[in-house]
């Protein structure tokens, strides 16, 4: 059961030769989510081996170029691959005009449909579920409208136990109860007997969810937004010392980046869009793990399992 995490690029505002701007792609179970698409994406993409018409959804942080400008040569490419399901890309409204532009000047033989949706929330809200998934978007504090994204798998069906079917003489009715988390209270006579759902059944397995920040400065209600998650991808644009120009910028460093996964209680921190000053950014692993000892850090290419 895929929960697979490719990070395409790690670069803010500029690429280097080392690193591509933003841009992942999460695989749900076969179900391709990209974050962001930066200059570059669909390269990256070809060289990491994801399908481009297998991308359902698109979600776009906001309309900086180091987060959009790879847009136009993917969505072209997938029309020149014949694609013909529709597409999904989740944005700010400021997106708007930018799509219009493209489907007006570009969109010539595009034979599938986009469908833009427009975010608008104040706090995190469900903008798309299937039968096995849900995607959240939040706002962020950025210097334009921006916002983060939660991927997570909804809480399974409880599966009975087979031994339990034969011991108790479960009914269909009964079994139906156990899968969905009840116990099973039966009238015997006078007496009333319980069968606890957590004896005869089980959860198959652990939901995981995945977190994607950026850009953003600090702000209290962040991390109760992600409370809790399986992974979170935080920016630590610069270290410690420049805390005055990740202020200026609306930006976040290292430990404030650690900072709010210790807060959110997250299982595991990845952080990424290194500011283009740092050729190496192995010395913000340190400031990190000081505070956050289970961070790693992000690079092209990476392919991360959560």
């Amino acid at each position: 059961m895929n929960f697979t995490l490719n990070v395409l690029g790690t670069a803010s505002a500029l690429p280097t030769t080392e690193r591509y701007p933003s841009a992942q792609v999460l695989d749900v179970r076969g179900r391709l989510f990209m974050i962001d698409c930066g200059e570059g994406a669909q390269m990256q993409m070809r060289r990491a081996g994801i399908s481009f018409l297998k991308i359902e959804h698109i979600c776009l942080s906001h309309i900086h170029g180091d987060h959009i400008f790879g847009l136009f040569g993917l969505l072209s490419t997938m029309a020149m691959l014949g694609r013909t399901a529709p597409l999904n890309i989740y944005a700010p409204g400021s997106f708007r005009p930018i799509l219009q532009f493209l489907l007006e000047n570009f969109g010539e033989g595009f034979l599938y449909e986009v469908n833009f949706v427009e975010l608008t929330m104040k706090e995190p809200q469900l903008i798309y579920e299937n039968r096995r998934t849900e995607l959240l978007a939040f706002p962020l504090n950025h210097r334009v409208d921006t916002y983060g994204f939660i991927i997570r798998e909804k809480m399974p069906q409880h599966n009975v136990h087979k031994e339990a079917i034969a011991k108790y003489g479960l009914s269909i009715a009964e079994i139906g109860a156990l899968k969905r988390g009840e116990d099973v209270i039966r009238e015997e006579g006078d007496e009333t007997v319980v069968i606890p759902n957590s004896e005869a059944a089980y959860i198959p397995y652990t939901p995981r969810s995945y977190a994607y920040c950026s850009d953003t400065a600090p702000f209290p209600e962040l991390a109760e937004w992600v409370r809790g998650v399986t992974l979170l991808y935080h920016e630590a644009t610069f270290p410690a010392e420049m805390s005055e120009m990740a202020a200026k910028t609306c930006h976040s460093t290292t430990l404030q980046a650690a900072e709010t996964a210790l807060k959110a209680g997250a299982g595991r921190l990845l952080v990424g869009h290194y500011s283009s000053r740092f050729p190496s950014v192995d010395f913000f692993l340190d400031e990190l793990r000081s505070i956050f000892p289970d961070t790693e850090l992000a690079r092209d290419m990476d392919v991360i399992e959560i």
